[in-house]
């Protein structure tokens, strides 16, 4: 999936805080309700996925057009976000109807290591950040990030210290009403590593103090259709929390 390039209705943001870390984002005058909740989808593109990378995208594609069902989906500002060496922005944060994830995400390419951490700390920083902009202009806001990996840090420079940082300090000065964060954890079932993989994962888990840890097992086609209602039933369930001053209840994969 390409790098999808701002139009006139987005702005480039930086993200304070250590790093050189930027997201794109729909122009705040330009939007039409009162209440947000901000949905961001990190998926691994590391070489290890190469062999389900058709349904990695199917899920995606699910996922967007499962939530543009839902009854809040004009309450919805969706990011999708690629990693492997590097981070990859397809697109920064936009109106869920105004995407076609039929024709806006195109096959992915694998390769390369899992700059884990980087992601999820661009992930979480510009929801932070973005959501800050939008309650300081009397919005109300929430937020889902999902990261779904299949491998163990390898690549970057931030820690899962600097991640919970920035988690907890959004909340401790109320940038955000709620945050959600789902880590998902696939297996490949070639991976002669996989329970030093998913160990590596849950200490990840723990040590960003992120609010959920989902392991789906193989990456068959079934389990990552099931993936996709999940988080959709995951965002509906934080939409509808929003304004209630608390995150929705964790689901049951």
């Amino acid at each position: 999936m390409p790098r999808l390039m701002a139009t006139d209705d987005t702005q480039k943001i930086a993200i304070p805080g250590p790093g050189n870390f930027q997201f794109s984002a729909i122009k705040i005058e330009t939007l039409g309700a009162t209440e947000y909740t901000l949905v961001t989808q990190v998926l691994d593109i590391s070489g290890s996925v190469s062999g389900f990378k058709k349904q990695l995208r199917d899920c995606v594609v699910s996922l967007v057009k499962a939530c543009q069902k839902h009854p809040r989906a004009e309450n919805l500002l969706f990011r999708l976000l690629l990693f492997n060496d590097v981070i990859q922005e397809v697109h920064g944060f936009k109106n869920l109807m105004d995407i076609n994830p039929d024709k806006d995400y195109e096959e992915l390419k694998p390769q390369g290591m899992t700059a884990l951490f980087d992601a999820t700390y661009d992930a979480v920083g510009a929801t932070v950040e973005f959501a800050k902009r939008l309650v300081a202009q009397d919005f109300d806001v929430n937020a889902l990030v999902c990261i779904t990996t299949d491998g163990m840090n390898n690549r970057g420079t931030m820690t899962p210290t600097e991640i919970k940082k920035k988690i907890q300090g959004a909340l401790a000065k109320e940038e955000i009403e709620s945050l959600l964060t789902i880590l998902v954890a696939l297996h490949d079932p070639g991976n002669n590593w996989e329970a030093e993989v998913r160990d590596s994962l849950n200490r990840f888990f723990v040590d960003a103090e992120l609010s959920q840890f989902v392991d789906i097992g193989d990456a068959t086609p079934e389990n990552l259709a099931k993936l996709a209602n999940f988080v959709s039933e995951s965002v509906s369930s934080q939409s509808n929390a929003l304004g209630t001053g608390a995150p929705s209840a964790t689901l049951t994969f």
